[in-house]
């Protein structure tokens, strides 16, 4: 009897742990809603290694897939890279992603952004995942 409880605690327990797994890895993190025309940023970007950019050019971000028109860019700027714990500013950029001139009707949807980063060891890239609601 005492197999039976073990077993069906045992099997309680993975299920929850796997449960639990596949409902973070679906969800998006980062959500934004805009409006005709505008444009949201949504953080830096830069590649450094102890403090150094090893960028030898600018990032670039590229749409894959994600709500009609809404487009994502870069503005080349100098950045702190507070995230790796620096003080001092690099060159990177800043992620700007952008609704559409005119939105005709509320459209939901995840924006899927690959951003390239041209580094002194070749390419290398990332992507985000964002949750974007467009209203009129």
């Amino acid at each position: 009897m005492n197999s039976k409880v073990f077993i069906a605690v045992l099997s309680l327990g993975v299920t929850l742990l796997i449960g639990s797994s596949v409902a973070h890895a679906q969800k998006p993190q980062e959500s934004i809603s805009l409006k005709s025309g505008e444009t949201v940023e949504m953080g830096n970007l830069f590649w450094v290694v102890n403090c150094r950019s090893l960028l030898n050019g600018p990032p670039v971000a590229e749409v894959l897939e994600g709500p009609p028109e809404v487009t994502a860019s870069v503005r080349i700027q100098n950045v702190i890279p507070r995230k790796a714990n620096c003080a001092k500013e690099v060159p990177g950029g800043m992620l700007l992603v952008t609704a559409p001139k005119e939105v005709k009707a509320r459209t939901q949807g995840i924006l899927t952004v690959r951003i390239k980063y041209p580094t002194k060891d070749g390419e290398r890239q990332a992507s985000r995942e964002i949750a974007v609601t467009l209203f009129p």
